[in-house]
């Protein structure tokens, strides 16, 4: 299977984290959208990455999707939970805090780049604020627990992990580490991980 992508997208970044995790073999594609010759829209409709080509064709998409499919492909890990109603929740729950940092500092970046005089700062505060208030509750719910959620890795790990590295690329002046010792150790020792430092190589 391939998955296509860029190297600076989140949503990416968080894909290729669940199938370098779970020893699931694919080819990485660079394929931006914005480019004038992107080949995505051929794939996905939606003209959006990450996309995963299965073996037979079937394309599979967005990151939700993708982490969701490649989990169901073998047990080791296992990033969901399976047949637990509530840690299965808390699971998709800090996925998807972890998304909206990812939502938010996207725009804020979008805000950013355009010209000076039509940048909407009232936009950027305001997300801002979420990723802000939103790192501080995960530091909270973290403590100085090994895991987000039980006591193995799931997925709320490493969409966090993914969220976290889009901070450092697009907001480095965010001292979130300064602001929330616990989660710059508990990143530092994910960062050690196999699958964190393949996906960082490219």
């Amino acid at each position: 299977m391939k998955l296509i992508g860029s190297t600076t997208s989140p949503y990416v970044r968080k894909a290729r984290l669940v199938l370098l995790e779970k020893n699931i073999p694919h080819a990485f594609m660079v394929d931006p959208p914005s480019e004038p010759d992107s080949k995505v829209a051929l794939f996905n409709p939606l003209g959006r990455i990450p996309a995963l080509i299965l073996d037979d064709g079937t394309c599979v998409f967005d990151s939700v999707v993708i982490a969701e499919y490649a989990d169901t492909l073998n047990d080791t890990p296992i990033l969901i939970p399976r047949g637990d109603a509530l840690a299965r929740m808390h699971v998709r729950r800090g996925e998807a805090l972890a998304d909206g940092i990812m939502d938010s500092a996207i725009v804020v970046r979008n805000e950013r780049i355009r010209p000076a005089g039509k940048q909407e700062q009232e936009n950027i505060d305001l997300h801002n604020s979420s990723i802000t208030r939103t790192l501080e509750y995960i530091a909270g719910q973290l403590g100085q627990r090994e895991w987000c959620v039980g006591d193995c890795i799931s997925l709320a790990d490493l969409a966090l992990v993914a969220a976290l590295l889009y901070l450092d690329l697009r907001q480095p002046e965010r001292d979130w580490r300064s602001a929330h010792p616990n989660l710059a150790a508990w990143f530092n020792r994910l960062s050690t991980r196999s699958s964190v430092t393949a996906a960082l190589a490219e």
